[in-house]
């Protein structure tokens, strides 16, 4: 019987880490998105697009490893889409999306992927 899982301890640390990064990331999106009691289409699909993500690569996906790079790379395009500065105002938030651009395009998780994702 097949286990769906929303961690996977099995995976390389690595590729585990990246997708607690992916769920952090969403809730503090999710987050600031009802503080500010603001929901533009674009966010509430990053939203998802991480939730969905995270748990594809718990559940070993190809489409999803692929969905996540995009999602990492997300926010830097959106500050080049809008005219502002790649760095942004929030250096922690900074660190995350930088720390989670580096954790799924390390070697070791893109050998795990290429191995053992279906």
């Amino acid at each position: 019987m097949q286990q769906r899982r929303w961690t996977n301890a099995s995976q390389p640390q690595t590729l585990q880490i990246a997708v607690f990064l992916l769920y952090i990331n969403s809730a503090f999106l999710l987050l600031g998105l009802l503080l500010d009691n603001y929901f533009p289409l674009l966010y509430i699909g990053v939203f998802a697009g991480q939730i969905f993500a995270g748990y594809g690569i718990a559940n070993e996906r190809k489409w999803a490893y692929y969905l996540g790079i995009v999602m990492a790379f997300l926010p830097f395009l959106i500050r080049l889409y809008y005219g502002q500065s790649l760095i942004g105002t929030n250096l922690i938030g900074l660190m995350f999306e930088i720390a989670l651009v580096a954790l799924l395009v390390h070697p070791q998780s893109r050998d795990y992927q290429r191995i053992w994702f279906k």
